[in-house]
């Protein structure tokens, strides 16, 4: 039995074919015949289109760390001193708008794939397991945990901020791709101003 072709599905391979023309250099057909121009020109096309797929990536991560800073700033707000001063219904209707925001930032899925090897999937899951510990004293021991994201950092960079460097931190750290380095130092300079408005409300208080 023959089947026609779907309408929506012509039109959309139509469309997708029009896109993909507009955005690829255009070929001469004349030399088209030439290996060699041939090749260069199919080359054209993938050094642009790789550079597309960077570009993507790029964006693709701005997002996933402004839902970061989304998130990190709701959160904030929710253990504000200044809303204990609410009245109770006050502060019932507050939570339910924060957690309906919250609800609908954790609808945003972001994913950037990062290929690696069983060596740096270790190091990057040592480097995490280093960076939650450090989390875990944040309530507990300010100070040594603020001490312990600067020896961190300095990790991360040839200039360091102050203070001494972790070596632990550091080998696991070389140990990572590149672009888990970046989002390693990226996560802890977010967590080292965290720390430094925690002082300032501290010294307000």
């Amino acid at each position: 039995m023959d089947v026609d072709p779907s309408p929506s599905t012509s039109g959309t391979d139509m469309s997708l074919s029009s896109n993909l023309t507009a955005i690829l250099p255009k070929i001469d057909e004349d030399n088209i015949m030439d290996p060699q121009t041939a090749k260069q020109k199919m080359t054209e096309i993938l050094d642009m289109l790789e550079g597309r797929v960077e570009k993507l990536r790029k964006e693709a991560a701005t997002l996933e760390e402004d839902k970061d800073h989304i998130l990190a700033s709701l959160d904030s707000i929710r253990t504000a001193d200044w809303i204990l001063e609410m009245a109770h219904f006050e502060q019932e209707e507050t939570h339910r708008y924060l957690d309906r925001i919250i609800e609908r930032c954790l609808t945003v899925d972001i994913k950037i794939h990062t290929q690696r090897d069983q060596p740096q999937e270790e190091a990057l899951h040592q480097v995490n397991h280093l960076i939650d510990a450090l989390v875990m004293t944040l309530k507990t021991d300010p100070d040594g945990a603020k001490e312990k994201c600067i020896s961190y950092m300095n990790a991360c960079s040839s200039q360091h901020v102050h203070g001494i460097m972790d070596k632990k931190f550091e080998n696991a750290l070389l140990g990572c791709t590149l672009d888990d380095q970046k989002r390693v130092k990226k996560r802890l300079q977010g967590l080292l101003s965290y720390l430094d408005r925690l002082d300032v409300t501290c010294e307000g208080d």
